[in-house]
Formats: structure tokens, C-alpha cells, sequence
């Protein structure tokens, strides 16, 4: 029996303010697409700052498995000796992508283009997402994919053996489903093009510039349209990660909902396509500052100062939702504490990530004294503001790490403590999070089980 196969309770206690500096590890975006990009380059990347999470620590075990050297130095430093575009070879065993919805799907991209055969699967969390958005645009390509009903884990994936490029209008705003199709046409001859209705978050074309692909953008009457030429030789890099803008959510929530709080989060990356929830937050009238603005390894990057103060519902605008569709877990949390009503729409795509994240909020929420209402695609948080949350209850964290974490932040200025079934899940994502946190102020404990 696995750690993770028993449950690790926790509960969550009002903190009398949240005071220092919070070091949120390197981005996960960032981190998985490192590793990928760097397996499949010629020569050695370096990268500092890489997240070592249970999820990305996944995707590093699965390009050794398709045949990079992937080492990591006692200082951090992990090297990468990639194997070429086309170069991966067959696993000889099945790849566990564990809960990591990001490493799964850009990893069958990447592979998706050449001819090996490889078998995905994943926790129990992961084998109930959809994979079809993936697999059907790969499937023009030429990959053929066999696995379970609606696409789902285990999987079994054989590359084209012919690739040739695609043209796809994404159905989704996905940046996992942009990026599949950008990583599969890397090794199809001629222009794969990539048309989306709204921006997704876009690190995959800076990196892909980064490391030598020739990739443009272009806004027309179809949309964003990304366009790649296929069979470049990827350069090797040097790569420092940012710090992951959606872990500092955590912290910087935190602080704005728990009275006396001043806290810094420093060098987070402020990529204008995940930094939605900042300007959501400042909407909301938070006392949160931009410090130190600055640019590193092509990624806008600043210090985020947060302090508690007086906020006030307000209705999300829905063209923002792609870039802070994992913050709206904690948003939510956020919204319970504040005056009136968060209005937050064109949120669908939050169904199908780890857990169905509306309805964990939602029955969570209500669990501990908060008014809520919901559709499909539209989630409403009636803020206590002044009565307070009451707390009090236990929340099911559903395998899901930013469920886990949400609620944590909520019992940190509710009445009564609130307390999660399950832990184990921030392990994949945010492994300091407990330390972090309790470092700060907060107040955790432990329960046996």
C-alpha cells in the first residue's frame, strides 16, 4: 500500500494574520514543458527553479522512458540530453502519468508523430478525465489511439508512421490541446496550424521560439491562429522557471482574506495569459502591488505584495476565464469572504480537470455556511462579508490538489475550522505548501486517520 492510498486529513484554523515571504515553487506549465522540449532538442538543456512535484517529476520519468537522459545535480540543476525530433524510442513499460492532466497530454503530442507504440495511464483521478480533445486532433496526424470509452486512460497510443500537418480549430479554450497539436507538429512536414476562438496561456509557443521552432500568431476573423513549421532542429537552452503564478494564488489569497496580513510572494511570473486572477483580485479592490517588474528567460516576472483590506463581489468577466481557469477554485474562496456577489461565467471547462472543481467548490461552500448558485458554465458566491463564513464542516478534496488547498485557505478566516478528508493531493503540485504556508502563519493540524 502506497502513502497515497490512505488518507491524510487536515483542518484549517482562523490565523491572526499571515506575515513574510512566501517561495512558491517554479512553475508546473513551465516545468512540464522544460522537460518535454528538452527531450526532444539536440544536445544538453539545463534548467533551475524546475517545480518537483509528483506531476512533473511524472513527465521527467516519462521522457527517460521514450530515451532522454535526464539527470538532476545536488544543487538543483537538471540536465536533459535530448534525443531529436522523431528520435523517441518505444517504453518498455506502461507510462504512469500519475494526476498530471498537463504532463499526459503533451507528452502523446510529442509522441503522437512518431512511429512507437506507448500505453498512458494515470491515478484514479486522471483515468476519469477526457482524453478525446487530445487524441482526436492527433488522430489527423495519423496516430491511432486505443483505450477505454470516451478516450479514457489506459491508453494506448501508435504514432504516424507518415505524419503529415493539420489545420485545427480547437473546440475548447485549451492550452493542453493547442500545445498536443504544436508538439505532434513539430515532426509532420510542412505548416501545422492551430486556430483558437480566445488566447490560452502560451507558453508552448514562447519555448518552442526559445529553443528554435518558427511559430507565429496571428489575430483574424477565425480567431488566434498559431501557425508552426514542421522539422526544425530544436537548439538546446538554458532555462530558468519562473515561480508558478497559480501556487502564489495561495498565498496571496491568503493574505488578502486574513485580517493583519502583509505578505511578499517574489519572482512570480506574470505571462498575461495566466495572470487573470491578479486583475480579478485588484478588481475586487485587493491591496495587492506589482514590485520589482522584470523579464526573465522571456517571461514577464515581478513580486507580488499582498495585504488584507475591505473587498466586494463583482461579476468575472467570461473572455478571462482561459486565463485563470485554475485560480477560480480559490477565487471562490475569496468571494465567500468578501461584501455581495461573485458573478463568475464561461467556466465549463473547470467540469473536467482534476475533479468536476464547480462542484467541489460548490457543495463545499455550502457546507460551511455559503449561499451558492450554478449551471454548466456559471458558478455565484454570495460573499458573507461582514457575518463571516462559519466554517465548520469537512470538505471532500476529490483527489483534486487545488480543492485541497482552497478549502485549506478558507478555514484560515472562518468561524469554525474547516477541514479537508485528504491532503495527499498537493503533493503533485505544491509539495511545500504545509510548510510554506504554517511558515507564514497559518494553522494546520495533522489528523490520524
Amino acid at each position: 500500500m502506497s502513502a497515497h492510498d490512505v488518507q491524510r486529513p487536515m483542518s484549517s484554523h482562523k490565523a491572526a494574520g499571515l506575515k513574510g515571504e512566501a517561495l512558491v515553487p517554479g512553475d508546473k506549465s513551465v516545468s512540464h514543458r522544460s522537460l518535454i522540449l528538452g527531450a526532444m532538442a539536440v544536445g544538453e538543456t539545463r534548467v533551475t527553479g524546475l517545480l518537483e512535484g509528483e506531476d512533473v517529476l511524472g513527465t521527467a520519468q516519462a521522457m527517460r522512458a521514450l530515451g532522454a537522459d535526464i539527470t538532476r545535480s545536488e544543487d538543483g540543476m537538471w540536465s536533459i540530453h535530448g534525443v531529436g525530433i522523431g528520435g523517441f524510442r518505444e517504453p518498455d513499460d506502461v507510462v504512469d502519468c500519475g494526476n498530471a492532466g498537463t504532463g499526459v497530454r503533451l507528452i502523446m503530442g510529442a509522441a503522437a508523430t512518431t512511429p512507437i507504440s506507448v500505453t498512458f495511464t494515470g491515478d484514479a483521478s486522471l483515468r476519469k478525465r477526457p482524453m478525446g480533445r487530445v487524441s482526436d486532433p492527433l488522430a489527423l496526424f495519423g496516430a491511432e489511439f486505443n483505450g477505454r470509452s470516451g478516450g479514457r486512460l489506459p491508453l494506448t497510443m501508435t504514432g504516424a508512421s507518415n505524419p503529415v500537418p493539420v489545420r485545427y480549430v480547437s473546440p475548447v479554450p485549451s492550452a493542453q490541446v493547442k500545445s498536443a497539436v504544436l508538439l505532434a507538429g513539430l515532426n509532420a512536414p510542412g505548416e501545422t496550424v492551430l486556430i483558437e476562438a480566445e488566447a490560452t496561456r502560451d507558453h508552448s509557443e514562447r519555448m518552442l521560439r526559445g529553443f528554435g521552432a518558427t511559430v507565429s500568431t496571428e489575430l483574424t476573423g477565425e480567431g488566434h491562429v498559431i501557425t508552426l513549421t514542421g522539422q526544425p532542429e530544436l537548439r538546446p537552452q538554458t532555462i530558468a522557471v519562473p515561480r508558478d503564478p497559480s501556487s502564489a494564488a495561495f498565498p496571496v489569497v491568503a493574505a488578502l482574506l486574513s485580517e493583519g496580513s502583509d505578505v511578499i510572494v517574489p519572482g512570480i511570473g506574470l505571462n498575461p495569459t495566466r495572470a487573470g486572477l491578479f486583475q480579478t483580485l485588484k478588481d475586487m479592490g485587493a491591496d495587492l502591488t506589482y514590485e520589482n517588474m522584470r523579464e526573465e528567460g522571456g517571461e514577464p516576472v515581478a513580486d507580488l505584495h499582498a495585504r488584507f483590506g475591505p473587498l466586494k463581489g463583482i461579476e468575472v468577466p467570461p473572455e478571462r476565464a482561459a486565463s485563470m481557469i485554475d485560480e477560480y477554485p480559490i477565487l471562490s474562496v475569496l468571494a465567500a469572504t468578501a461584501e455581495g456577489t461573485t458573478i463568475m461565467r464561461g467556466v465549463k471547462e473547470l467540469r473536467v480537470k482534476e475533479s468536476d472543481r464547480i462542484d467541489a467548490m460548490a457543495r463545499g461552500l455550502e457546507a460551511c455556511g455559503v449561499q451558492i448558485e450554478e449551471d454548466e458554465d456559471t458558478f455565484i458566491v454570495h460573499g458573507r462579508g461582514a457575518d463571516g463564513v462559519p466554517g465548520g464542516a469537512t470538505c471532500a478534496t476529490h483527489l483534486d490538489h487545488r480543492i485541497a488547498m482552497s478549502f485549506l485557505c478558507l478555514g484560515m478566516a472562518s468561524q469554525k475550522p474547516v477541514t479537508i478528508d485528504d491532503a495527499n493531493a498537493i503533493l503533485t503540485s505544491f509539495p511545500i505548501f504545509e510548510d510554506l504556508m504554517t511558515g507564514l502563519g497559518a494553522k494546520f493540524q495533522r489528523i490520524p486517520a
